[in-house]
């Protein structure tokens, strides 16, 4: 075989790895996430209309003006707020459901993940209940098609459970699971306001069973 041939036989090298964060990146980034969280504690509290620029940047310790370094404006850090949540359920929904060895693991497993989001962010949860109309027509569409994405992978779970796992049985209404995946959000997604006994927070470990059962039963009953 010829030189040329011998060296067009080897394979290429490696494409080089990505260069790590710098520092400067690094520190922006951990800045971007502190203006989120403090967005979602002060929507929570006083609503997306009565937060200002400067409130956020006070929260997070910057000034007013220098949140526009990692934000256009106040919409857009909603937007990435209730974008971040929901692409973050509709991944680790997927992922918790590819893992599963049976679609009733893979159900228990889609409950456990929601009531751990839910018992984790009722802040975003309450921004999500109330904000989501402030949010422009363009990302008010991609959170919804994300939410109706995470919808689809609950009944599509439920479907195979309702069937029997293996397509033998009666195959459930869709439109059916579809009500019992909503009624079931509602009510994991009622923690920021039913986890409080006479204006007392109850633990996050009392409630997460009982929340857990709850949404088995309701998913489940025939």
């Amino acid at each position: 075989m010829a030189a040329h041939e011998e060296e067009a036989s080897l394979p290429a090298a490696d494409s080089p790895a990505p260069a790590p964060p710098t520092l400067r990146s690094q520190a922006k980034e951990t800045r971007r996430k502190a203006l989120l969280s403090a967005a979602a504690a002060l929507f929570a509290e006083n609503g997306f209309s009565r937060v200002s620029l400067e409130d956020l940047g006070a929260a997070a310790g910057v000034s007013g003006p220098a949140v526009y370094r990692h934000f256009p404006g106040k919409q857009a850090v909603l937007a990435e707020l209730l974008l971040s949540v929901s692409r973050g359920l509709l991944d680790g929904g997927r992922a918790v459901a590819a893992a599963a060895s049976t679609p009733e693991a893979a159900l228990r497993g889609l409950v456990e993940f929601h009531v751990d989001f839910a018992l984790s962010n009722p802040d975003v949860i309450r921004v999500q209940d109330r904000d989501l109309d402030s949010l422009s027509d363009s990302d008010s569409a991609d959170v919804r098609a994300l939410q109706r994405s995470y919808v689809e992978l609950w009944v599509g779970v439920l479907g195979e459970v309702h069937s029997g796992g293996d397509g033998a049985g009666q195959d459930a209404d869709p439109a059916e699971l579809r009500v019992r995946a909503h009624a079931v959000f509602g009510l994991i997604n009622s923690t920021p306001h039913s986890v409080r006994s006479h204006g007392r927070p109850i633990a996050a470990e009392a409630a997460r069973p009982l929340l857990e059962q709850m949404a088995l039963a309701a998913l489940t009953v025939h």
